[in-house]
């Protein structure tokens, strides 16, 4: 029996199929729905808001049974380097490879300052600051993730953000996993909290006795997480609103079954993680679902895998490859991986995901650690609308507007024509007083 569901998409309910297994992971189901959460979420903020330390004290023992005293909310600088000291050679290399990458790509991506725009006396230009303070949520509960460190913070010191902040939960001997620590020296990063959750989102946002606010707040985490980050946007600013883990892997028969098996494992063993393989060869798609089948059990993660690819996930047969990628479009996944003959241009084809994965050679995975983009990336359809996390979504861009003096005696009467027929007489006296000098 195959552990994974297929779906007909010529099938006449093909379409609602579909959307009952995509419902659990959308963003509508994070967004719209009411649910038993968002109350909980909301009295984590008001705690946090009004007792401060002492509110993330009682909610770190209520949630990650770890008791803290004040002092021990920020993990101290020799603790964070003597992580460092103690973290195997090999995985520190990884780490510095995957840093070098991260920043040599979201180097080639900032926007900087251009020259103004200058014509008849006015000048304009549009001009960029780095935020001054940001924060990255580094999950930690079910399993640590240092990558999202690196994934988090790169794109913020390249983008000049001159004090950066890393939150994770203290569920490792009650701290913070020595290796996302480790990644923390590597980076710099000596702002460091044991604390995790809505309480930490809160706590970035509001800021507390020990925990000083920061001006944007980015990272995955889970469904607690997602909504304190939605419930605070406008206090602080946010990276997107994201759901679980997935991939869409568009193949055809010349793609490697087995490697196909392997990346749709890859996101299945997130748990929750979302896997669909789209394919217009159903005796392909047979074969993937035998390798998955194999390969499944050998997996240290396969408990959660085989939930995420019975509950979550799906074989999507259609009539051809333009049925594909309009499928593909309309899914708007977080990762996009391309095994098809001719790969590139399929992808060019695709105006909706998080990250593009073009041929055979391109696992989804080297996107999370070491390739460039951010790994931080739109799921649950939100692909339509946002972009995956990067330098520039740490920039502010402030108008800058410079008229001389015949400048603005020239553009007075049009200023104060517009000004009156909205009714704001003030408005057009500010231009039109200049002009009696």
């Amino acid at each position: 029996m195959s552990v994974i569901r297929t779906i007909q998409m010529t099938d006449a309910d093909a379409d609602r199929q579909l959307a009952e297994l995509r419902a659990p992971t959308g963003l509508d189901a994070l967004v719209l729905t009411d649910r038993p959460e968002t109350r909980a979420v909301r009295e984590v903020i008001a705690a946090v808001r009004n007792r401060g330390d002492d509110a993330l004290i009682e909610l770190t023992e209520r949630f990650d049974h770890v008791t803290l005293r004040a002092d021990e909310i920020r993990v101290s600088p020799d603790e964070i380097e003597a992580a460092r000291q103690q973290t195997a050679p090999a995985v520190l290399a990884a780490i510095r490879t995957a840093i070098d990458g991260l920043r040599r790509f979201q180097a080639s991506l900032l926007t900087r300052t251009p020259p103004a725009l200058e014509q008849d006396g006015v000048a304009l230009q549009g001009r960029y600051r780095p935020l001054r303070r940001a924060g990255a949520c580094v999950p930690g509960a079910a399993a640590p993730l240092p990558s999202s460190a690196i994934h988090c913070i790169v794109p913020a010191q390249v983008a000049g953000v001159a004090e950066t902040v890393i939150v994770a939960p203290p569920r490792y001997a009650r701290s913070i996993h020595p290796t996302t620590l480790a990644v923390a020296a590597e980076l710099g990063v000596t702002d460091v909290y044991r604390i995790g959750g809505a309480q930490a989102v809160a706590a970035l946002a509001l800021g507390t006795q020990t925990v000083r606010r920061v001006d944007k707040i980015v990272g995955p985490g889970s469904v607690y997480v997602q909504l304190a980050k939605r419930l605070l946007y406008g206090v602080v600013g946010i990276d997107m609103f994201a759901g679980p883990s997935e991939v869409v892997v568009i193949a055809d028969d010349s793609a490697n079954p087995a490697w196909v098996a392997t990346d749709l494992l890859a996101q299945a063993e997130h748990d929750p993680g979302c896997a669909m393989l789209v394919t217009a060869d159903e005796a392909f798609a047979r074969t993937v679902e035998a390798e998955l089948a194999k390969q499944l059990p050998t997996l240290s993660t396969a408990e959660g895998a085989r939930r995420s690819l019975e509950t979550l996930s799906a074989v999507l047969i259609v009539a051809d490859l333009d049925h594909a990628v309009a499928l593909t479009n309309e899914i708007a996944p977080e990762h996009l991986h391309v095994q098809t003959r001719d790969a590139a241009a399929v992808a060019d084809r695709i105006d909706s995901a998080g990250a593009i994965f073009v041929g055979p050679y391109s696992p989804e995975s080297s996107g999370d650690y070491v390739a460039g983009p951010s790994h931080v990336l739109p799921t649950g359809g939100g692909a339509r609308f946002f972009s995956g996390l990067c330098c520039n979504d740490f920039l502010r861009r402030t108008s800058m507007i410079t008229y001389s003096h015949e400048a603005i005696r020239k553009a007075a009467p049009v200023i104060a024509t517009l000004a009156r027929a909205e009714g704001l007489d003030a408005h057009a006296r500010s231009a039109t007083t200049r002009t009696d000098e």
